[in-house]
């Protein structure tokens, strides 16, 4: 049978479609990965995926040979997981991903703690403010604000999280202070917009005297990630959607100043996301319920700094 460090490397480098990043995810070299990888194909004796200089695409048999082998890798994992729930030893890596603001301010500080309490588990720590596929990247958890996509996923709650529509005193100054939703299109205020494929963010959604309204913003200025639409925003260049939590000291300083209080957006939904098998595994069971706990305290620590007026 081929070697199991060989079929994890086929794995992760047809589910992030680039061996250097399968390598750094495996913490291996380049040269490591593509040997493994290699070693692989000359003991199946076919070619698992066609390169080129720019890219690396699965051939059919790669294709075929890829939820083989994923189930391969499941079984040892299940296998482990039996034993470390004996043993009360777990042990072994974590794929978790997190948008990038929930990530750097509530999940990176507490994945220190965690591997300090349990050296043999290794966190993979991905931040992506993208909407991430769980199940087709491989991850083992996954932390998501905002709506649940509809999913055969596990969710694991971790409280409301309260948003705020917010500007730079030198933006209001300059363009005015929009009070609701309508001054906002209206007036024609610029918008900074969380974008990347297929996302929808450019609709905020804000709540009017006649139920939640739907707005279409605009604005000159877009990126996919978020800290950077707060700098642009600190800079003045436009109205950010943000959760309290994210941008609280800017908001207690008065960097940034609420906008359209009159029709505020609603508060977003923290939560945690796994597959169904993932709970069989007390890794992942140690890691969600050590989270689950200091996330809750974080926020509310986080939203004491700032508290909206309701």
């Amino acid at each position: 049978m081929a070697g199991i460090n060989n079929i994890r490397m086929f794995v992760r480098v047809y589910e992030l479609g680039n061996m250097s990043a399968a390598a750094r995810d495996l913490q291996v070299s380049a040269a490591v990965a593509s040997s493994r990888v290699a070693d692989l194909e000359r003991h199946l004796g076919i070619r698992l995926f066609t390169r080129t200089t720019r890219s690396i695409q699965p051939t059919e048999q790669g294709r075929i040979y890829y939820p083989k082998a994923v189930q391969v890798l499941e079984a040892l994992e299940e296998a482990e997981a039996a034993v470390q729930e004996i043993t009360h030893h777990p042990r072994g890596s974590l794929y978790v991903s997190a948008p990038l603001g929930v990530g750097r301010r509530l999940i990176a500080p507490n994945v220190v703690l965690f591997q300090d309490q349990y050296p043999d588990i290794h966190v993979r720590l991905r931040l992506s403010d993208r909407r991430v596929d769980l199940t087709g990247e491989g991850l083992d958890i996954g932390f998501l604000l905002g709506d649940l996509p509809d999913s055969g996923l596990k969710v694991r709650s971790l409280g409301d999280c309260p948003r705020v529509l917010c500007a730079a005193p030198t933006y209001i100054a300059r363009r005015g202070l929009p009070r609701t939703g309508a001054d906002l299109i209206g007036q024609g205020h610029d918008c900074l917009l969380l974008r990347f494929p297929g996302s929808r963010e450019f609709r905020w959604t804000l709540q009017t005297p006649e139920g939640p309204q739907a707005f279409n913003v605009k604005g000159p200025y877009a990126c996919d990630d978020g800290d950077v639409l707060t700098a642009w925003a600190l800079d003045g260049r436009g109205v950010v959607l943000k959760p309290v939590f994210d941008v609280a000291e800017h908001l207690a300083s008065g960097a940034l100043i609420p906008v359209c209080e009159e029709t505020p957006p609603p508060d977003a939904r923290l939560a945690c996301l796994f597959p169904h098998k993932r709970n069989q595994d007390p890794k992942s069971r140690l890691f969600i319920e050590f989270m689950a706990g200091r996330i809750k305290t974080a926020l509310r620590a986080r939203n004491r700094i700032y508290q909206l007026p309701r």
